[in-house]
Parts: structure tokens; sequence; C-alpha cells
């Protein structure tokens, strides 16, 4: 990391700087027209001039952003005002002249998911301000609409809402870099106007999209209702939402959906089960609603009636992942765990769309700000009058705690996405349950497998060549019989000759060699046969001693009885009609019988089991790992272990040991990661376990390590975040002031305390649950 005194970047906010000017805008136009969903985050371009050396080549930069106000263009410009501030900060760290460099103009671009349109404003310093939108074609139109204002702000709102970039798998497991997020509603007069204009588009919210495991978006299930359980649920605020959708539920039952789960959120279930009530007697077709009733009665252990419902869902929405996934969760709970397998079996999988983002050309070069560690400063030296430097909170790691073993890097679950990976923590459920010997007994008994489907086609194929090798020799020996039907020299007649050749039926009747024709009628018919064992309708013609004939369908067994003669009496009559004897019966059942009842595993699924396998294989390794290290550390007091896996390394298997439902383990290998260099991923996850105990002292130490080293990124978001969202957990489980004292007792430095108490401000301010005891 490399201390840099730069007077043409800005303060506090990243930066890419464009080889040629303008490249970043250009390459968002041309991104437009990929846009599916909400859109990416807001790009910020700015241009500066040097105002101090004349000729000097002006510089384009640019950065993404996620929280801006942009209701209208002057807000925006607001925003980009602001930027000048920080270039004027720049000069003053270091030599306290003016700065050389200046902000010429800005650029804002913000999608807007409801229109299909990017609204742009350029800020021209000193100048005015002009706007105007961007069509998926690059063309430019005028803002003649100003309900564009309205649709822009609520969908950059949204974007900052359901953005998970700093959670700990956040943007897919690659996060994008240089993001600079604000608080998208920092004040209640904000939230209150927020809400209004949501409510006003909310019937058009279908529009923008849905999550990824589900297929069709409606009313209950799209971005902008997901946005406003989100935002309210993780300040545990859902009070506020079913204000906002109990409006809204007026005009649409199926609102109810959300305002019963909202309902149920704030402990009102007499109000909730009232709501579902009156809004399946107007839409009883709405899977939404049962999805609602199917998981309030989980909870209450009713899981008969739930898995009633959860049929029903299934038959009303058989398209839709979501139905099929709680009909497992349900036979899970109940112990059935083959019909939990055939019901996942069953589940509609939908290819993993990305989200919204746009090509980027390469930067010329890349600032990212990063304050002085206060530990390496020298005595009495002021951190805030040392230059910024360049680089992230990871870089001071030691390079080599970020190897990673090739085998580790290539784990097949950290690609899974979508309905891919909830359906895979499905099957994990039920191998948490029964263990992995039982779930493969269970799949055994449930799907057709390999061995068994090569036995069962070496019967039938073996059945279909002794059928084939019959026919043939009952027709080369009618062809025989026929030429001999009249000889020269006064040889027998060929009445005489047939009954002297003709074989005696057991039955008594008249036992006549069927003609060539009908032969391979019985071959065609012994191929019909399906894998099941069950054979095709068609009929054949046998005729009787008096001539009348009669139809009947014939299974595969009697089809070879047929060809080759009654087994008795060809043995007393011919030795080689026993080796063209037809298979046991009872064999051929037994077969039958099984693949009656079984089903063909989806390769999806097939391929999922195998992912449970290498994992389970790693976790296995892992846990001698740990029983390893422990013993030494009690047998000799030496971390030897530590040099055998990096950090990196226990950071991919606590995210095994999670993945697989095993928290403590997990907690055991991010500990060890900690222990070897600085992991955001691996301090939330802790925080998050400790939190969902209530654990207020090691939560709170979490959330005072990453409040500490974000700072130091100017990272100063304070809700949404992971942060708020876990210590809001304890505010609702302790109440703020006990949480408050916790915090007080912990001794924490000035600065990492007066950071986290930015969060008990925001729980008073918006009174989230708790906060007043």
């Amino acid at each position: 990391m490399v201390l840099v005194a730069d007077p043409t970047v800005l303060r506090g906010v990243p930066e890419f700087f464009e080889n040629e000017l303008g490249e970043s805008i250009q390459a968002r136009t041309e991104s437009l027209a990929t846009f599916r969903e909400l859109g990416p985050p807001d790009l910020c371009h700015v241009l500066k001039t040097n105002t101090k050396a004349l000729g000097t080549r002006d510089l384009g930069s640019y950065h993404f952003v996620l929280g801006t106000d942009v209701s209208s263009s002057a807000t925006v410009a607001a925003y980009l005002n602001s930027l000048t501030y920080t270039v004027d900060e720049a000069a003053g760290w270091f030599s306290g002249k003016q700065a050389p460099w200046k902000i010429k103009s800005g650029t804002y671009c913000c999608f807007n998911a409801f229109s299909r349109v990017d609204v742009r404003v350029e800020v021209k310093i000193p100048g005015g301000v002009e706007s105007h939108l961007v069509d998926l074609r690059g063309d430019k139109h005028p803002i003649a609409n100003p309900a564009i204002w309205q649709e822009t702000a609520v969908s950059a709102v949204l974007r900052a809402m359901l953005d998970d970039n700093d959670e700990a798998d956040g943007n897919d497991g690659s996060p994008l870099l240089g993001l600079r997020k604000l608080d998208p509603l920092p004040t209640l007069a904000l939230e209150k106007r927020f809400l209004d204009i949501a409510g006003a588009e909310f019937w058009k919210g279908w529009q923008l999209g849905t999550e990824a495991e589900v297929q069709v978006a409606t009313y209950f299930s799209n971005h902008l209702t997901n946005g406003i359980m989100k935002y309210f649920g993780q300040a545990n605020r859902l009070g506020e939402a079913a204000k906002f959708f109990e409006t809204l539920y007026k005009k649409d039952p199926e609102v109810g959906a959300v305002l019963a789960k909202s309902l149920l959120g704030t402990d009102e279930e007499i109000k909730a089960v009232q709501t579902l009530h009156e809004a399946l007697s107007t839409n009883p077709l709405s899977y939404g609603l049962l999805m609602v009733q199917i998981e309030f009665l989980k909870n209450k252990k009713k899981l008969d009636w739930a898995l009633k419902l959860a049929k029903l869902a299934v038959t009303y929405a058989p398209s839709e992942f979501v139905t099929w996934s709680k009909l497992t969760e349900i036979y899970v709970e109940l112990g059935q765990y083959e019909s939990a397998l055939l019901a996942l079996n069953s589940c509609p999988m939908f290819t993993y769309v990305e989200r919204d983002s746009q090509r980027m050309p390469t930067p010329a070069r890349t600032h990212l700000p990063l304050k002085p560690d206060p530990a390496q400063l020298r005595e009495g030296e002021d951190g805030k009058k040392v230059p910024p430097q360049n680089g992230t909170i990871f870089d001071e790691n030691d390079p080599r705690e970020n190897e990673i073993h090739p085998e580790l890097q290539r784990l097949p679950a950290l690609s899974l996405r979508g309905t891919f990976l909830k359906a895979y923590q499905l099957l994990i459920r039920i191998v948490s349950k029964v263990g992995w010997d039982e779930l493969l007994r269970f799949r055994s008994v449930v799907f057709v497998m390999e061995e068994e489907y090569r036995i069962h086609r070496a019967l039938m194929e073996e059945r279909e060549k002794s059928a084939i090798a019959q026919v043939r020799q009952n027709a080369q020996e009618a062809d025989r019989l026929k030429s001999e039907k009249v000889k020269p020299n006064g040889g027998m007649s060929g009445k005489d000759e047939d009954t002297k050749k003709s074989p005696t039926a057991v039955d008594g009747n008249e036992g006549d060699i069927p003609a060539s024709p009908e032969r391979f009628e019985e071959v065609r018919e012994a191929k019909r046969v399906s894998l099941d064992g069950k054979d095709s309708s068609s009929a054949s013609t046998a005729k009787d001693g008096k001539g009348k004939g009669k139809a009947r369908g014939l299974t595969i067994d009697e089809l070879v009885r047929k060809t080759g003669g009654d087994e008795a009496v060809a043995a007393s009559q011919d030795e080689n009609a026993k080796a063209m004897a037809p298979l046991p019966k009872m064999q051929k059942h037994s077969v039958s019988f099984s693949f009656r009842n079984k089903r063909l595993c989806e390769k999806w699924l097939d391929n999922l089991f195998m992912v449970l396998y290498n994992d389970l294989r790693l976790y296995t390794a892992l846990k001698q790992e740990i029983s390893q290290y422990k013993n030494n550390m009690a047998v000799t007091s030496s971390n030897v272990l530590l040099y055998r896996k990096t950090g990196a390394e226990w950071e991919i298997y606590g995210d095994l040991a999670e993945r697989l439902d095993h928290r403590e383990d997990a907690k055991e290998a991010y500990k060890l990661c900690l222990e070897q260099k600085f992991s955001a991923k691996a301090w939330l996850k802790i925080m998050e376990m400790y939190a969902d105990e209530g654990n207020l002292q090691q939560t709170l130490t979490a959330a005072g390590k990453l409040v500490y080293m974000l700072d130091r990124a100017y990272i100063e978001q304070t809700y949404p975040s992971p942060i708020s969202r876990n210590v809001f957990k304890l505010v609702r489980r302790h109440g703020l002031a006990k949480v408050q004292n916790a915090l007080l007792a912990m001794n924490m430095p000035q600065k990492t305390y007066r950071l986290i108490t930015r969060y008990f401000e925001y729980a008073e301010v918006f009174q989230v649950d708790g906060s007043k005891w």
C-alpha cells in the first residue's frame, strides 16, 4: 500500500479514471439494452480541469453510487455540487494551498426501471443544469412527463434497498469494486415521501421483475414489494409495512399475502388470519395467500393442515418453484422423506439471470481511498492531516494467507444460484435429519438406479431375442411343411401330411401352426412392451376348432408361451424346446413391480447429490483438521496446524460447515481464519450467528471490528446494512437500554464506540422494535 498525495482525486470517494473522456458514458449507453429489471447502480461521471497549468489535458473519472436522492434534477445537481468541495479539501490536507484541479462538469445517470429509460442530469460548473433521458436504442429525448422523476426516484431507492454488495456473499460472491453507498431514506420525512410515491407506482411494480425463485412477478411478489418488506423487516418495523399495504389491499385481495405477512411479523395473528380468510374467500386460487397460510400453520405445528394446503398450492401454481419447495419442506417436517424427494424432483427449475450490470472499459488507474491505520501513526501525529492511502482494507493481509488449494476453489456448490441453490438447501435439510446413508437408501427406494435399469433392460432384450428366435424357427418349420404338401411319385397328400405332422394341443383343440404373418405380429407385440412390464393394448386373432375368432391382449409371457408352445408338451416331444423356453414369469413381475413404483431422477437433482457428496467429504476432512488442531494445542500449546491451512482456506471451510448446517464448526473455522488475516466475510458470518443466539458481547465485538475497518474505507452507510440488521436483532431481543449498557461495559475505544452508537440513534429516531425499553 502506497501513500499518495494526489490533487486529482476526490476525498473519500472511489474513482476510476478514463483513458478517453466520456468513455464510461458511452459504455453505459451501449449497455442499456441489456438491463432487464431494476438496472445497475447509478453512474456519476465528473470532468476535471487544471486551472493552474494551461494546456494540461482534462481528466475524466467516474464512480458508482447508491442511495442518492434523484427525485428531481435539483437534488441530483446538489450531489454533483457536493463533490466539488472534496477537491478543495484534498489540497488542504498537505499543502494548505488552493487545489489546482477543479470539477468542470458532471453527469449523473440513473436508470428508470418502470419506463426502461436512463435519466441523465448534466451540470456545468459554473453554469446551468440540463436533464434528458436516453432510451434503450441510445436516442436522447427531453423529459416531458413529470411522472418520470417519480418513477426514477422509486427505482433508485429500491436499488439501494435490495443491493447486497456489502453482504457476506454479496453480488453473487463478486462484490462491485468502488461502490459508494449512502442511506437512501435518512429521515422520517423522506421515508414518508417515498411511501407516498411507491403507493402511486405500486400497481406497476410487477414490471420490475421479482426474485430468482419466482417465475412470474405478481402484486405480492415483485421488486417493489420485496424491497419494502426487506426495508421494514430488517429493522423490525413491519407495522409500518402493514399500514402501507392495508390501503392497497382494499383494491386487490392478492395484496393480502404481504399484508398478512406484515401483521404476523408484528404478532397480530388474529388480524392476519382474518385478512387471509377474507382474501381467500374473494380469490381462492391465489397461491401467494396459501403460501402465507402454510407458513403460519407450519410455525404452529399444524403440519397435516399445512400439507393439504401445500398440495393445493401446487395444484394452483404447478409451474412455480416456490410451491413445490414449500411442499418439500412440509414433507421434511413430517418425516416423509421419500415424498419429500419426489416433490423436490418435481420442482420446476429456472435458469438464473445475473444482476443487471454495465460493462466498463478497463480504467487507466483506480483510486480507492483508505484512511491510515491509527496504530501505525507516530506518536502525536494527527490522522486527519495524513493523506489517505490508495487501496482496500484487505491489502494489509499477508498475500500468502490468500492462497487457496485448487480443490477448494473448484467446489461445485460455490456456483449454485437461484432455484438450484434453494433445492440444494432443501437436500441439505434432509441429510441433516437422516444422515447420508439413509438419504441414499431413500434415493434408491424412490428413484430408478442405474444398476436396476441395466438389469431390467438386459432382461427385456433377452425376452425379445428369445421370442424372435422362436418365431423364426416356427416360420421355417411352416415353410418346410408347405413345400412337402405335394410330392411326385405317389407321395403323401398335403392333408394327410398335415394331419401327421400337426402336434396335439393340450386343451384338445386343433393345434394348427399359425401362418408366418401372425408370428411377426406377435413379435411386434413383444417389442411394444413398455419399460415397466405392461404390454400394449393391441389384439391378436386366434382361431378355435370351430372357426370362431376371438381377440384378446397378451402379456409378454403369454406371447412367448404361444410362440413356443406349451412347455410340458414341448419337453415330451422335443428336447430343444427347453433351451427356447421363456424366462420365469415371477422374475418378470419382480422387476416390473419395482419399476412401476419408481421415477427417473432429474439430471439436475442427480448432480446435486454429487455436489452434496463432495461437500460432505471435505467437511469430514475439516472435522479431522479441527480435532487435530485442538489436540495439538492441548498437548504442545503450539499453533502447529495454523501453518497447514491459510486464512482463505479456513474461510472456505467455514462456508462449507455453515452450508451443511453445522454452525459450531463454522464458528471454529471462521475464528481460525480471523487469527491469520482480516476477513470482512468471516466477521459478518460470526456476527450474524451470535446475533441469532442473542449473544450481546460477541455480536458487539464483531460489529466494532467491522465499523472500525469500514470507516477507514469511507463507508458510512447506517441502514440498510448487515451490521444494522444484526444490531437491531439484539435491540428487539434485549431492549435498547440493555444493549447500550453492554456496549459501555466493554470499554471499546472511543472512536469505535461513537461509530456503533449511530445504529442506536437510528433505532431511536425510526422507533425500531425494542428501542423504547
